[in-house]
């Protein structure tokens, strides 16, 4: 059985493919996270939330694309389809970077900047 990827309790419940227990996911870490399972509990949400926009975001270029079957879009179906491109490659870099930030949490004990104490 997977272990939840903030306290490593065992959990049936993946969130975007992460597991996750119910305990972590309903108790939301504070502002200012100051334990090492609340930092690790931020960069998950934060993990979950940008592929939750990456998938929506992949979604919609789909469905963009889609609306042109012959290959040869409208002149403003043009724009739709570099908008709704730009959109997903956003959404996936900020995936890649919530990733990093995690993995390298985990793997090297680097708290990202905005997650530091302050004073």
């Amino acid at each position: 059985m997977p272990q939840c990827i903030v306290c490593k309790l065992e959990t049936f419940v993946p969130v975007g493919g992460v597991p996750i227990c119910l305990i972590c996911l309903e108790n939301p870490p504070v502002d200012q996270p100051r334990t090492e399972r609340e930092i690790r509990a931020v960069l998950v949400r934060r993990i979950i939330d940008a592929t939750v926009q990456a998938n929506a975001a992949s979604s919609s270029f789909t469905e963009v694309t889609s609306q042109f079957p012959s290959g040869l879009p409208h002149p403003d179906g043009v724009q739709r389809i570099k908008n709704a491109s730009s959109a997903l490659f956003i959404a996936r870099k900020e995936m890649a970077a919530a990733h990093n930030r995690l993995n390298d949490f985990l793997s090297r004990g680097i708290v990202p900047e905005d997650l530091r104490r302050s004073g």
